[in-house]
């Protein structure tokens, strides 16, 4: 399957580990933690709804949501380096998007562009804007909501959780693991209808979690290496049957 996006690269992103995890079942995927939502970009046809914390994240997928290819197609063709945002005017949601390319992967928006943002390939550019002005129009079915795991419908869905890792690897969040009550999450989990994957890093005991995968990192913010992946799911994936 060919996914959309990323719409941005955000820090803990699953975009490129999507295509290892079960594919829905449910048509409705939820992300309580959406970020950037790797996932649901995988499986950009199923309804889809993103719930965040974070209110710049919130931001912009509304703007994302709500924008046309002339709207995407319409903002500046790139960065200059050390270049605010702020200065383009451009609608807040607009600005938001532009200011998370400013930097790679990174756990909150950045005010001006850095020098990798404008090399070439790199960031916000000409070709990144045609392909988000190509892929903006699939997700018009799409919702988003300001909240956390704890708004979220009591439905029948595809769960995609994944939370600000457990510790240290967590903490780089604007709004990061120490605002979490993990034992809460966990039970939370426990009750979801449907079908439940949870993801986390190598540390976490707060569901039984099982080795996944050793997913590659960002080459340029970790000089090649690998993180360790682990999962917890209420349904074996080898039956497609709740455990």
């Amino acid at each position: 399957m060919v996914a959309i996006g990323p719409f941005w690269r955000y820090y803990g992103g699953k975009h490129r580990a999507a295509p290892l995890y079960d594919p829905p079942r449910h048509r409705l995927i939820v992300e309580p933690f959406a970020g950037a939502a790797g996932y649901s970009c995988l499986h950009y046809r199923n309804d889809v709804l993103l719930i965040d914390a974070n209110p710049d994240v919130v931001a912009t997928w509304e703007w994302l949501i709500g924008a046309t290819r002339d709207d995407v197609m319409a903002l500046p063709p790139r960065l200059e380096y050390g270049q605010p945002v702020a200065d383009l005017g451009l609608p807040p949601g607009a600005e938001l998007l532009l200011r998370w390319w400013c930097g790679i992967g990174a756990a909150e928006p950045r005010r001006r562009a850095s020098k990798w943002a404008t090399e070439p390939g790199n960031g916000w550019n000409t070709s990144m804007r045609a392909r988000i002005a190509r892929d903006v129009g699939q997700i018009k079915h799409w919702r988003v909501m300001l909240g956390t795991y704890r708004d979220a419908p009591d439905v029948e869905a595809r769960w995609f959780v994944d939370p600000p890792y457990y510790g240290k690897p967590g903490s780089k969040y604007t709004i990061g693991s120490s605002s979490i009550d993990y034992a809460d999450l966990a039970d939370w989990c426990l009750s979801r209808r449907g079908d439940v994957t949870v993801c986390e890093g190598a540390t976490a005991d707060w569901l039984p979690f099982k080795s996944f995968a050793a997913i590659a990192a960002n080459r340029l913010a970790s000089a090649g290496r690998k993180s360790r992946e682990m999962v917890w799911r209420n349904f074996d994936p080898r039956q497609g049957s709740l455990l």
